[in-house]
C-alpha cells in the first residue's frame, strides 16, 4: 500500500450555501404597517416554496434560522443541485423587498461530501493487485466504478433533506498542515484509522443530533463545513467537547467561527419580524 494514492475517494452531493445577515431593525420600524405586511408576505411565500420537504424536493431546499449573538440576525441555509442553482437563489432573494433590510455578514460555499477512507484503501489494494498502476486507464475506470456504485447506494446521504430540528450549529474547519503536525503527510492507512475512531464518537450521538459534512476545498476559506441539527443545543457542546479528546481533533483540527441559530418556519416569519419566536 506504500505506493497507493494519498487522496481518498470522495463522493459529492448537494451544493450548499450558508448566508449570514444583519437585519436593519431601525429601517424596518420606520415602514408603514402595510409596507411591512407586503414584505412579510413576499418573504413567507418565497421561503415557504424553498422549505418544501417532500422527497422530490430534498435537493432544492432552504431553511431560515434566527442567529443568536453578535454575528448576525439571520442565517439562510440552502441545499441545491448545483452552484448555478445556488446563484439563482441569491439572485431571487436580491429581487425581494426583504433584501433592502439585509446586510451580508458572512457566507460559506461547499458541497456535501462523503470521504470513503475504508473503501479507498480496499479499492487501491484491489486495483494494484490486478497490476494496474495509479492514473492508468484501467485504474481510473476502477475508481469510477466504485464512485458510481457508492453514489447510488448513498444517495440519501449525498442529497439530504434539511432536518426539521429546532437548533442549528454551523462551523468551518481545517486539518493542520504545519511543520510539526501535517494531516496530509500521514499515510492513508493512518488517516483511515483515525477517521474511524473519530466517526465512532459521532455515532454515539446519532439519536440526538444530525450531522452533515460539506467539503469546501477550492470553494471557500476553510476545508470543510459542519452542520449539526438538534432539538437541544446542549448536545452540540457535549459532542464537540468529546471530540476534542479524539486524536483527529486534538492533534490535527483547526476550527473557525461557530454560528448557532433557532429555526424559523416560513409560516412564522411575521412573528419574527415583530420581535417574537414561535
Amino acid at each position: 500500500m506504500s505506493d497507493s494514492p494519498s487522496v481518498p475517494i470522495t463522493l459529492e452531493g448537494s451544493s450548499v450555501l450558508h448566508q449570514m445577515f444583519r437585519f436593519d431593525w431601525e429601517a424596518w420600524k420606520k415602514l408603514s404597517n402595510e409596507d411591512q405586511r407586503k414584505i412579510q408576505e413576499e418573504a413567507a411565500s418565497l421561503f415557504g416554496k424553498w422549505e418544501n420537504s417532500s422527497a422530490e424536493s430534498a435537493r432544492n431546499q432552504s431553511a431560515l434560522f434566527s442567529l443568536i449573538g453578535h454575528k448576525g440576525d439571520l442565517i439562510f441555509v440552502h441545499f441545491r443541485e448545483s452552484f448555478t442553482e445556488l446563484n439563482r437563489v441569491e439572485l431571487e432573494l436580491a429581487q425581494t423587498g426583504l433584501n433592502a433590510f439585509l446586510t451580508p455578514q458572512h457566507s460559506y460555499l461547499s458541497v456535501v461530501e462523503l470521504g470513503l477512507y475504508e473503501s479507498s484503501a480496499k479499492t487501491y489494494a484491489d486495483l494494484a493487485g490486478k497490476g494496474f498502476t495509479p492514473s492508468s486507464a484501467e485504474w481510473n475506470a476502477g475508481i469510477q466504478e466504485v464512485i458510481q456504485r457508492q453514489t447510488v447506494a448513498m444517495e440519501k446521504r449525498l442529497f439530504p433533506a434539511i432536518p426539521p430540528a429546532k437548533y442549528l450549529c454551523f462551523y468551518p474547519m481545517d486539518r493542520r498542515r504545519g511543520e510539526a503536525k501535517n494531516w496530509y503527510k500521514e499515510t492513508i492507512e493512518e488517516r483511515q484509522r483515525m477517521m474511524h475512531e473519530h466517526g465512532m464518537i459521532g455515532r454515539r450521538y446519532a439519536d440526538s443530533v444530525r450531522q452533515i459534512i460539506t467539503g469546501s476545498i477550492g470553494f471557500d476559506d476553510w476545508e470543510w463545513g459542519v452542520d449539526l441539527f438538534a432539538e437541544d443545543p446542549i448536545v452540540f457542546k457535549k459532542l464537540i467537547y468529546e471530540m476534542r479528546f479524539d486524536e483527529v481533533s486534538a492533534v490535527y483540527a483547526l476550527f473557525g467561527q461557530f454560528f448557532i441559530g433557532v429555526r424559523v418556519q416560513a409560516a412564522d416569519l411575521a412573528q419574527w419580524f415583530g420581535g417574537k419566536l414561535v
